[in-house]
């Protein structure tokens, strides 16, 4: 099977455009974690989440290439993605911004493999890092889910660059 195709012409608009037209597009929000081999945690905030396969049980998600935590989740084993509820988006804003994470501060439990799993979320994701293609100023992650779980919340949403819910 061909998985490339010849490449699109030129586009007419710019990525400030492209970024809005996105914006358009209601996304769930996850925080996706894991952790560090001295023992810490690091996480970020993502709305590239995506399924892939039922079988195997595949999802997907994508991190920027100048991402100061690309060569923590390129080289980890295991990773957990935390769907965020309606009432989670000051998670979201933690997660977002580049630094220390105040774990001290947010609740969380460990998985089976030791990765933070953030109290609260509507559904968690343990995956297996089973591979990454770089595509664009992005790093796609596929993960094997290896174990999940979830609690039927309202979720947390983002459009238009804000948060939401669907109350």
């Amino acid at each position: 099977m061909n998985t490339r195709s010849p490449r699109a012409p030129a586009p007419t608009f710019d990525t400030g455009h492209f970024r809005q037209a996105l914006g358009q597009f209601a996304t769930g929000v996850t925080v996706i974690t894991t952790r560090l081999a001295d023992g810490s945690f690091r996480g970020l905030t993502a709305s590239s989440f995506n399924s892939v396969s039922l079988t195997p049980p595949l999802v997907l998600w994508s991190l920027g290439t100048s991402a100061n935590s690309m060569p923590i989740f390129s080289g980890n084993s295991h990773y957990v993605i935390n769907v965020l509820a309606a009432d989670q988006a000051h998670l979201a804003k933690v997660f977002s911004t580049r630094g220390d994470y105040p774990w001290d501060t947010v609740p969380y439990e460990l998985s089976r493999t030791g990765q933070p799993i953030l109290t609260g979320a509507c559904a968690w994701f343990e995956c297996h890092n089973r591979s990454r293609y770089p595509e664009g100023d992005h790093v796609i992650f596929v993960g094997e889910v290896e174990h999940c779980e979830f609690i039927p919340r309202p979720p947390l949403i983002f459009h238009g660059g804000q948060f939401h819910s669907l109350a």
